[in-house]
């Protein structure tokens, strides 16, 4: 089975997802071109060859109206105050651009339109106010918006059968955000990562962004360890900044082989069965698909 496996020591965004998952495909620029022809409005994405602590990788930017993104824009610009005086979207607004202007197949609409619902109602958990009173900051939800879709279509062509997470790296310390410092991880990431295995580490940094967290929350077949593999290609997305472990995500892509070799079995002590009803349970075990029914007879306390 075509597996992909992502190692998230370092947590996870999704400029970091996406250029892990760009290092896989087969042609880079063919596949730079398509995230280009998308339509997020405003936005040109390009990459670049990075290196941290020595290992070599790819960084993705993305360019709202000819200006890169910032840290500042890149998350917790989630509002719920009408007065703001910046342009606000909502969920209905992300809907609509969705379905109606990006060039995506269909499949992959559905997919960006789901890990969008998940983000806001993180976010209205958070606030406590409802999913539909959500809006975001419109700068910072063309950001959003350009990863997500990215990382949804290079999935979509990849098509893997089964997608297996690392635990998550959140990181650790304070993030500031639009109301002020906030704990690592952030409340709308610890809300996702609810059911996911995550851990702190020891980097005093936000490293598993909302938006990280709701990608590998949506796609992910389960989390755990790196499965047994045959890898054909490993992709290093890198982060902007320099810490003193490598900042990367890696992508790992190969084969697993089907679990049919696998067989489990079941015991069990019946206490005071008779051979008839004994000989009845093993019938239908065997006609619900049990490969091998067998029984001995043991003599327990008070020569039961």
């Amino acid at each position: 089975m075509k597996t992909l496996y992502l190692d998230c020591a370092m947590g996870a965004a999704g400029d970091m997802l996406t250029a892990a998952l760009l290092e896989l495909m087969p042609d880079r620029d063919a596949a730079l071109a398509e995230l280009n022809a998308i339509g997020v409005p405003g936005v040109v994405y390009g990459c670049a060859t990075v290196t941290r602590c020595g290992v070599q990788g790819t960084h993705m930017s993305v360019k709202i109206d000819g200006t890169e993104e910032s840290e500042a824009m890149h998350e917790h610009h989630h509002d719920h105050d009408h007065g703001h005086a910046h342009h606000h979207t909502d969920l209905h607004g992300i809907g609509h651009m969705v379905r109606d202007h990006l060039c995506l197949p269909e499949a992959v609409k559905a997919d960006v339109l789901a890990v969008y619902g998940l983000i806001a109602q993180a976010e209205s958990h958070v606030h406590g106010v409802p999913v539909e009173n959500i809006h975001f900051h419109e700068v910072g939800t063309m950001d959003a918006l350009a990863d997500v879709a990215a990382v949804c279509l290079l999935l979509h062509r990849l098509a893997p059968g089964e997608i297996v997470v690392s635990p998550v790296c959140v990181g650790s310390g304070q993030v500031r955000c639009a109301h002020g410092l906030l704990p690592v991880p952030a409340p709308a990431t610890a809300y996702l990562l609810q059911g996911v295995p995550a851990y702190g580490g020891t980097v005093r940094a936000e490293l598993c962004t909302p938006t990280g967290a709701a990608l590998l929350k949506h796609f992910a077949s389960h989390f755990g360890d790196m499965p047994v593999m045959t890898t054909h290609a490993v992709g290093y997305g890198m982060g902007t900044k320099e810490f003193e472990a490598a900042n990367c995500l890696r992508a790992f892509w190969g084969d697993t082989t089907e679990a049919g070799g696998q067989v489990a079995e079941l015991s069990c002590n019946v206490d005071g069965m008779t051979a008839e009803d004994m000989a009845f349970a093993m019938e239908t075990l065997l006609k619900a698909g049990a490969l091998d029914v067998w029984a001995t007879p043991v003599t327990m306390k008070k020569s039961r």
